[in-house]
């Protein structure tokens, strides 16, 4: 197995290496960048190496073109989790990066890789793809949306100078997953624990649930107060769900 103790990929931040038995992968929401799961590495930091991923066309990787589709992305992104796998990985994706954190698990499991866990937080399962058109509004409609959702993005919009880095970026994930359609294939065979806010307007109750058909392991449902970005309002119950899912996970 390949030795990563001073492995660089990438795609893949490593802000707080760990010695913990399990990986735990993050992968961000539309517009995002590795940074966003900096507290998160800190904090789990002694239940799991956290690998944060970072999209090609965002911060340091601005000037590396964009992917525009969640299946290439995924593609690209297994080839360098191939080089992690020295010890078990568990996946996290919210939103946009719940979809691609699917397609790395469908294709790791293909490989013989399962998952230890994989946490889809903030998005309706993979059978409800829909296309609203967001990717192909106006700027102006495109920032009201990303408002409208909350995070850290919607306010950094006020600025004009982030604003003409970040557009680009988000019209393109938007793109990502409004094109995005499930192939057929086996469901899983990790445990998958969804999370959902019961208001967010992205993601009904049902559409989280439909997550339990893309596994055939244990399946739980997770329900927090909130919208689209229910996870910074209740990150130290989010995280709390995540270290114990991991606490059990053993090294190979």
């Amino acid at each position: 197995m390949t030795d990563t103790t001073d492995l660089s990929t990438p795609s893949v931040r490593r802000f707080h290496p760990s010695d913990a038995g399990v990986r735990l992968v993050c992968f961000p929401h539309a517009g995002g960048a590795a940074s966003y799961f900096f507290p998160v590495s800190r904090q789990l930091s002694q239940v799991a190496d956290v690998l944060a991923i970072q999209y090609p066309g965002r911060q340091e990787r601005r000037r590396e073109p964009f992917i525009g589709s969640v299946t290439d992305l995924a593609d690209v992104l297994v080839e360098e989790l191939r080089l992690w796998a020295d010890r078990p990985l568990a996946l996290f994706g919210h939103s946009m990066g719940a979809l691609v954190a699917f397609e790395v698990a469908r294709r790791l499991e293909h490989e013989g890789i399962r998952p230890a866990s994989f946490f889809a937080s903030g998005r309706a399962a993979p059978s409800y793809s829909r296309d609203e058109g967001v990717h192909r509004r106006s700027d102006e409609d495109l920032i009201a949306k990303v408002k409208e959702l909350g995070g850290t993005a919607g306010s950094l919009l006020d600025d004009p100078d982030v604003m003409d880095m970040l557009l680009p970026v988000i019209r393109n994930d938007y793109r990502a997953v409004e094109t995005y359609r499930l192939s057929p294939g086996p469901p899983l065979a990790c445990p998958l624990v969804a999370l959902t806010g019961d208001v967010d307007p992205q993601v009904s109750l049902e559409e989280a649930q439909a997550w339990r058909t893309f596994t055939t392991g244990k399946f739980d449902l997770y329900t927090y107060s909130g919208g689209h970005f229910f996870l910074d309002a209740h990150a130290a119950s989010v995280l709390g769900t995540i270290r114990t899912a991991l606490a059990s996970v053993q090294r190979f």
